[in-house]
């Protein structure tokens, strides 16, 4: 009798361990699942953080304008940002064949990279401007378009100042096209004397004249255009997410608020 008790009592003891265990194994599946679904899909963004104030480094890490504008969209749709330095004659390529989901480098929405890649709604606009040493002859944008110029200017690689001064003025006979990996190191040539004038965004040009003492900015601007995000052409499902986002981010302010957090109103 005794002996049937404490048999009886044993395979209570059992069971109810294996419903523990039960709800242990059960309660660890809920987790991982959980985990699972909590991991971000990432989204990756091409840039070249040589283009202040819409992309530089601060303590080693990459801010600016698009970094933030990037930063926002991702939140909304969801998804975990990782923003990748490189050069920027590389930047749409690296998009056009998928190997980032989009790009950001304060790119101006042009026919030839029509092509290649869509681009979103605007959400910033550009001005080219020309920067010189004080002195020089070349007082206005007309000095270049002169019927016998013949100037060295300095561009970035691939930048827009590089494509419409190469359109315009190199392949009109009116000026030779001196290109270099980094927008600085176009300033350095003209520091130098190896070119006449440099040929680059406004805000950049800003920074650019600011650190080097003897350089200014001319006050005709050479080009106005439109920056916005380029993204791969098959992906259409995340162009709209990311279009959607951004209209949604310029409409509610917020991407108002970043560029006057960088870009303040003389």
């Amino acid at each position: 009798m005794n002996i049937r008790i404490i048999t009886e009592n044993g395979e209570i003891k059992m069971k109810k361990l294996i419903k523990t265990l039960t709800i242990i194994l059960a309660f660890t599946m809920l987790l991982a699942m959980a985990s699972a679904c909590a991991k971000k899909e990432v989204l990756t963004m091409a840039t070249n953080a040589e283009f202040p104030p819409y992309e530089f480094y601060q303590g080693g890490k990459i801010v600016g304008i698009d970094a933030e504008i990037a930063a926002a969209i991702a939140k909304k749709i969801g998804m975990e940002l990782s923003i990748e330095d490189i050069e920027f004659d590389s930047v749409i390529p690296s998009v056009e064949t998928g190997k980032y989901s989009m790009a950001m480098a304060g790119l101006t929405v042009t026919d030839v990279r029509k092509e290649q890649v869509n681009f979103t709604t605007s959400y910033a606009t550009g001005v080219q401007v020309i920067i010189v040493p004080e002195g020089s002859p070349i007082t206005s944008v007309d000095d270049l378009f002169e019927d016998g110029a013949s100037h060295r200017i300095g561009v970035q690689l691939a930048t827009t100042g590089d494509l419409y001064s190469t359109w315009d003025l190199e392949d009109e006979g009116l000026a030779t096209i001196e290109r270099y990996p980094k927008g600085a190191d176009a300033v350095m040539a003209l520091k130098t004397g190896k070119v006449d004038c440099v040929i680059i965004d406004n805000e950049p040009a800003k920074v650019f004249v600011s650190q080097n003492p003897g350089l200014k900015i001319l006050d005709t601007e050479f080009a106005v255009e439109d920056y916005a995000i380029a993204v791969n052409k098959n992906n259409t499902e995340l162009f709209t997410k990311i279009d959607n986002a951004l209209r949604e981010l310029i409409a509610n302010g917020t991407v108002k608020s970043i560029v006057d957090k960088y870009i303040k109103v003389d």
